[in-house]
């Protein structure tokens, strides 16, 4: 089978395509067909050993995957064989091999897809979905004005949909590039607004009564961390999600608990359970399928433009899911 593998760390050419062995389902196990394989930022990062973890080379990255289960390891009965199925490897401790054109795994971790929704959504709902989800459940957002970064990606676009859902009375959107702007606000941004511009504090600042937002999503970071929190409301809330890039100085940290606000950090790992993954997976797939939340798969890439698909990732050009196509 074909495969993508790195030996290096470095740039979006380090990528490439190898002959693997495929592989075959053990016992408890079931052996998937990979039709879509999500990119995710931290991908990036962790090719350029710029991420939390350093991993062992070489490696096959991929970490989420969706297709159709192809047979079963013994003492496995279901999901059946022909079954399509969302494959959440990063939730079961698999933090890599899913770049390829078969997965074997514990038939455990596998959720059911409807037919409505495509493979290459169904991976956009993994990582990113789940995200999205976990980070509006943890906030109050019923009747708050909330403000929105990277607004266009694969997170961002989820959060403003589900943002609105759970009752915030205004959505901000805040994106790189008029096209972004225009799709953040297609999605049901309420306000949408270019942060390359000089202006856009000031531009933002008109759009709100008493010139501040009740909760900030930050996946930013860096210096924009500081600008952004000048725009927080006394008692407001900053989510902190940006892959660590925190510079917040301790007297920035001091003025916010003197304005009585907080600073919550994400991370969506210890937030999944195997049961309730399940679960809030079928939610977001019914989701879709009732047509209450919009999936935009910016990029198709075989597996054999891997390193375009890197770079377009790296770039940060693209809106919504990037995906590889086998």
């Amino acid at each position: 089978m074909r495969a993508i593998e790195y030996r290096s760390f470095g740039g979006p050419e380090v990528l490439r395509v190898i002959d693997a062995p495929k592989p075959a389902p053990r016992r408890g196990e079931a052996l998937v067909r990979v039709r879509a394989i999500g990119l995710n930022f931290f991908e990036v990062l962790t090719r350029q050993d710029r991420y939390a973890v350093t991993p062992v080379l070489p490696l096959v990255p991929g970490v989420e995957v969706a297709g159709v289960i192809e047979a079963l390891g013994e003492d496995v009965a279901a999901p059946a064989v022909g079954t399509r199925v969302a494959v959440p490897m990063f939730a079961f401790g698999r933090g890599s091999g899913g770049g390829a054109e078969y997965v074997s795994i514990d038939a455990g971790a596998l959720v059911p897809i409807p037919d409505d929704v495509s493979f290459e959504v169904a991976t956009a709902l993994m990582i990113q979905g789940l995200t999205a989800l976990h980070l509006v459940r943890q906030s109050k957002l019923k009747g708050k004005t909330v403000l929105v970064t990277a607004a266009a990606g694969g997170v961002g676009s989820l959060l403003i949909q589900l943002a609105k859902e759970a009752g915030a009375k205004t959505v901000i959107a805040l994106a790189g590039g008029s096209e972004k702007v225009a799709f953040a606000r297609s999605l049901g941004a309420d306000v949408a607004i270019d942060y390359r511009t000089a202006d856009w504090q000031e531009t933002l600042s008109r759009h709100l009564v008493g010139g501040s937002v009740e909760t900030i999503y930050d996946f930013v970071g860096g210096g924009f961390t500081k600008s952004a929190l000048c725009l927080l409301s006394p008692g407001g809330e900053l989510v902190f999600g940006a892959m660590g890039r925190f510079e917040l100085a301790a007297g920035d940290v001091e003025r916010m608990l003197s304005n009585n606000q907080s600073l919550r950090g994400f991370a969506l790992l210890p937030l999944l359970t195997p049961s309730g993954l399940k679960v809030d997976l079928g939610h977001l797939f019914r989701q879709v399928e009732d047509g209450r939340l919009k999936v935009h798969v910016g990029g198709r890439f075989p597996l054999a433009q891997a390193a375009e698909a890197h770079s377009v990732l790296e770039a940060r050009s693209a809106m919504g899911k990037i995906v590889l196509v086998p």
